[in-house]
């Protein structure tokens, strides 16, 4: 089965899975999944993610997500950038979230990362989705 915005369903998954409080995901893993996890790893919204290489040749990228006194780290986590409608931003135009609370994860020439990151590089990109 092929799907037609998988990062959408990525950020489906880890919604409905915070939703039933369960502690991991398992979900299809590609290059742009595991950047856009070590992003999230790396501002403190998830534990850990690892890749396993299954016998029939595809990988999964398993996600552990965090809790905090038993509600999710994540309270929103949205798609901005469609596969319908793409949203590009400069650097001085990228969004704050939440007044700075939240983060947002661009995809810029120079790999993922968050809103705060670009501006610093002043780098623009697409805005794949908001986190707070």
């Amino acid at each position: 089965m092929s799907l037609s915005d998988p990062i959408g369903d990525m950020i489906a998954r880890i919604k409905n899975a915070q939703v039933r409080n369960h502690k991991k995901i398992v979900l299809p893993s590609s290059k742009f999944k595991v950047k856009i996890a070590d992003v999230l790893k790396s501002e403190g919204f998830i534990i850990d993610y690892k890749t396993n290489k299954l016998e029939s040749n595809k990988v999964d990228l398993a996600i552990d997500l965090k809790y905090h006194s038993g509600s999710p780290v994540i309270s929103t986590i949205e798609r901005i950038s469609k596969p319908g409608r793409r949203i590009f931003s400069s650097a001085e135009s990228l969004p704050k979230i939440n007044n700075g609370l939240g983060i947002a994860i661009i995809s810029t020439p120079k790999g993922v990362m968050t809103d705060i990151d670009a501006r610093k590089l002043k780098l623009g990109g697409e805005i794949i989705c908001k986190v707070f």
